[in-house]
């Protein structure tokens, strides 16, 4: 075995099995390869380029260890964990796979007809095992460590991937309402309503510290302008790659539904139930 102070993953398998070293540069199918085409060390290799392994170090994320399972194929779970593979140890829990897609729903005017290729992120999970939260900045919702503080350069492995399979764009489905928002820094909503919902609520309560909100949120105590219970569902939300994507979210008739959206929605906190609901989080 390498030096592990060198080497960020092990495991007890070869990366590749043997019928797949002469393999041709096409799409290789096979449950030891990432996307059914990149070996691990390929994918290291991206990691490497982009920083991953050097922010892991500066977390004391180290050594690292790895799980690949295609029994969903072509839908993968990527796992990273420190020194060895156990629920405790995890830092990364990443399932994605390939697809064509067409939104579900009718999207604003000018949204490309075609039958998108997109690398879809199903789910994404990064945290720190070794860190514990602090006292004024606890959990946010589905948490059990602190998070990660690497999502750029998550973002920045997904684009490279996203960029060498000549996909469209990259798709995700933010599971809580901080997904969205913290999403948002590189992601839009196909949903331009969506889009202005999610920031006619950030803006409302931009006093209020992102963990306070994304638990009101989650906690049922958001308010709509009828009185209603404001109630976190998930939409699609989209890395543009394609010009015809890019132009499409920087397009005025985007960017106009988006502004009517926030003028429209009119949101309020139950303080009362918030208050109560929230001091059994903490």
């Amino acid at each position: 075995m390498e030096d592990s102070k060198n080497t960020p993953f092990w495991a007890n398998e070869p990366l590749i099995g043997e019928d797949e070293i002469f393999c041709e540069m096409g799409e290789r199918r096979g449950t030891t390869l990432f996307l059914g085409k990149f070996t691990m060390t390929e994918v290291f290799a991206v990691m490497g380029r982009k920083g991953f392994f050097k922010e892991a170090r500066k977390r004391r994320l180290w050594p690292l260890a790895f799980d690949l399972n295609s029994s969903e194929y072509p839908l993968q779970r990527f796992r990273i964990f420190l020194r060895e593979n156990a629920a405790d140890n995890l830092i990364v829990d990443l399932k994605i796979r390939e697809g064509c897609f067409r939104p579900k729903e009718r999207p604003a005017p000018g949204f490309p007809a075609r039958t998108l290729k997109g690398l879809i992120v199903e789910w994404l999970t990064l945290q720190n095992p070794a860190a514990e939260f602090e006292e004024k900045r606890g959990s946010l919702p589905g948490q059990q460590h602190p998070g990660l503080g690497m999502s750029k350069k998550i973002i920045d492995v997904f684009v490279y991937l996203a960029k060498v399979t000549r996909s469209d764009c990259i798709l995700a489905f933010p599971a809580y309402y901080h997904n969205g928002v913290l999403f948002s820094r590189y992601f839009r909503f196909i949903s331009p309503e969506k889009e202005g919902e999610v920031q006619s609520i950030r803006r409302t309560f931009s006093r209020l510290p992102i963990r306070q909100l994304a638990w009101a949120v989650h906690l049922n105590c958001l308010r709509t302008s009828d009185g209603g219970v404001y109630e976190w569902t998930a939409e699609e939300q989209l890395f543009p790659l394609a010009k015809d994507l890019k132009d499409h979210f920087d397009s005025r008739s985007y960017k106009e539904a988006v502004k009517l959206a926030l003028r429209k929605n009119v949101f309020t906190i139950d303080q009362e139930a918030f208050e109560r609901k929230f001091d059994t989080i903490d």
